[in-house]
């Protein structure tokens, strides 16, 4: 079991604490592992009627749920030519479906900073909890890589083209938006989380209604608006390209659609290109078909071929070192402009590199 987990079980109920608030309990292989261990032993036991996961920070046990996968390992690694980096993507995927397809109620508690790997673990479930401080998003294209762990799959199915305009941008949410966009279900006061995570273990489940009474004693309507521009998103985003969405931003004055578009300028203009193609394709996939699309392309980020790049030359490489290595914030991206990526630098990465049989999620169905 992993040191950075604490398991426990009160009542009926398997309570998983996420505990690297040093890292902003950023997932490594082995909490990766220590979360399938953990949920399949309580998914065949039946003493445990429900799960409930949440993160600590250096403050206590709420505030930060998962910042997303180790970013810093997927840099040493892939210098390293460490073969645990494929592991952790395979591994990581399929605990996404183990949560996706758990036979009892799981409940996150998505309070603070929810992002990337942290929304693979909280996704597929009717009891995703969020909070006034939660701040939800999937920033990948920051860092050359694409909203993965599932995220083709439940971002292509949030209104209308707010997908695309979540995964292209990473922008963030709070409660409301989460909520508005189908991304989260019910809203927690930050002060009530102690006594909400206290109370499960009380709960009744033989009776049948023990969480919907919970959740009637605890959520409440979430006091901020959504701040999501509707209108404008589906506007934009429903645009068949990524450089028509850019340049229709572009042609706009208002302040909105001006920053968007400087933020978009920003990413990395390959994978703008790759993203909107995956939530286009993923809207008509189950979710163990996105998957298997998704480990398809997180290995050729890594290592894109096509291009004749890994390792240091990779887009994911660099972007994570000018994010979080070097810290420069000036990622050389290739290439350097939106208008030049054509279509056969985005297409080989929807080609798998491996065959039906040997494809390491064959087994999700």
């Amino acid at each position: 079991m992993s040191e950075f987990l604490i398991a426990e079980v009160h009542g009926r109920v398997g309570l998983i604490t996420l505990n690297r608030p040093k890292a902003l309990n950023a997932l490594n292989l082995e909490m990766v592992r220590g979360l399938t261990q953990i949920l399949r032993a309580w998914g065949n036991d039946p003493a445990v009627a429900a799960v409930a996961i949440r993160g600590t920070t250096k403050l206590g046990n709420f505030g930060s749920f998962c910042a997303g996968g180790d970013i810093r390992f997927f840099h040493q690694a892939a210098l390293a030519g460490d073969p645990a980096l494929e592991d952790f993507f395979t591994e990581e995927y399929a605990l996404n479906h183990l949560i996706h397809n758990y036979p009892k109620p799981y409940i996150p508690f998505m309070d603070g900073i929810v992002m990337g790997g942290g929304m693979g673990i909280s996704q597929g479930t009717r009891y995703r909890l969020v909070t006034e401080r939660t701040k939800m998003a999937m920033p990948e294209t920051h860092i050359g890589l694409f909203p993965d762990v599932g995220g083709g799959y439940f971002l292509s199915r949030c209104p209308g083209s707010t997908g695309e305009w979540l995964a292209l941008t990473g922008a963030a949410l709070n409660a409301a938006g989460a909520i508005e966009l189908g991304l989260a279900d019910y809203c927690l006061n930050a002060s009530s989380l102690d006594a909400a995570w206290a109370a499960l273990g009380h709960l009744d489940f033989d009776r049948g209604q023990g969480l919907v009474a919970w959740l009637a004693e605890f959520s409440v309507t979430p006091l901020t608006d959504s701040g999501v521009e509707r209108a404008a998103i589906d506007a934009v985003f429903s645009q068949a390209t990524a450089v028509d969405i850019v340049q229709a931003l572009e042609l706009a004055s208002d302040p909105w659609s001006q920053s968007t578009a400087a933020t978009l300028r920003h990413r990395s203009p390959l994978m703008l290109h790759v993203v909107l193609e995956q939530v286009r394709r993923a809207r008509d996939m189950g979710l163990a078909d996105d998957l298997r699309m998704e480990r398809d392309m997180v290995r050729h980020c890594f290592q894109t071929r096509h291009l004749a790049r890994s390792g240091t030359a990779s887009e994911t490489v660099e972007g994570i070192r000018a994010l979080a290595v070097d810290k420069d914030q000036q990622p050389q991206w290739k290439p350097a402009r939106l208008e030049d990526v054509t279509p056969d630098m985005v297409a080989p990465f929807f080609v798998s590199p491996w065959s039906h049989f040997s494809h390491p999620l064959r087994q999700l169905a």
